[in-house]
């Protein structure tokens, strides 16, 4: 028997209806936003720009990094050996063609969306001693010291994790192959290993 599908929906929608009335009944009007706070988020957003940046290339290098790779698929299975070269620069100067364009449209827009969506979270979530805070935190130069060293103690971490797994990764990863190469009805050798981290 089917249960029509409107009645959760209509006892959800009823429910927060009812709650949102309550809610509005009883919350106290908010105050507008001192000019301090105001200027606190504005340099909050300034400093998490590289961040917000990062975010919107990765949202838009994201598909054409996926096409990429199910192209160099379709061009091992379809494309004769002395053409996949050739191929693979035309498709190459095509995703950087997509990047060019895309990247700074996505990354301009994630800037200008973010007052309106990060500074307004932050401006209703966080006090102005909190953002104050926040602030003398990331223009701090011993948290600029320390973000200098991810990178560093990120790749020491790294080195010692491989080197302490690859001798029970490799084994494993040689399985996979066998297992991908028999399901595919490939012989040895015409399945390329993904490279064991180094």
């Amino acid at each position: 028997m089917n249960t029509p599908s409107w009645k959760p929906a209509a006892l959800f929608t009823a429910l927060a209806l009812s709650g949102g009335i309550a809610f509005a009944q009883t919350a106290a009007p908010t105050a507008a936003t001192s000019p301090a706070k105001k200027e606190l988020i504005a340099r909050l957003l300034k400093l998490q720009q590289p961040g917000i940046e990062a975010m919107a290339r990765n949202l838009a290098e994201q598909p054409a990094a996926q096409l990429l790779n199910q192209a160099g698929l379709a061009m091992q299975a379809r494309v004769a050996p002395e053409k996949r070269e050739a191929m693979a620069k035309e498709i190459s100067a095509d995703v950087k063609k997509y990047a060019d364009e895309a990247v700074p449209l996505v990354r301009d827009r994630a800037v200008q969306l973010a007052p309106s969506t990060v500074g307004k979270l932050l401006e209703e979530r966080l006090t102005e001693d909190e953002l104050k805070q926040i602030v003398t935190m990331l223009e701090s130069p011993v948290y600029a010291k320390y973000m200098q060293l991810s990178g560093d103690m990120q790749k020491a971490l790294l080195e010692k994790l491989v080197a302490q797994t690859r001798p029970t990764i490799e084994p494993k990863l040689k399985a996979l192959e066998a297992s991908l190469g028999k399901r595919l009805g490939l012989t040895p050798g015409e399945t390329k290993p993904a490279a064991a981290p180094k």
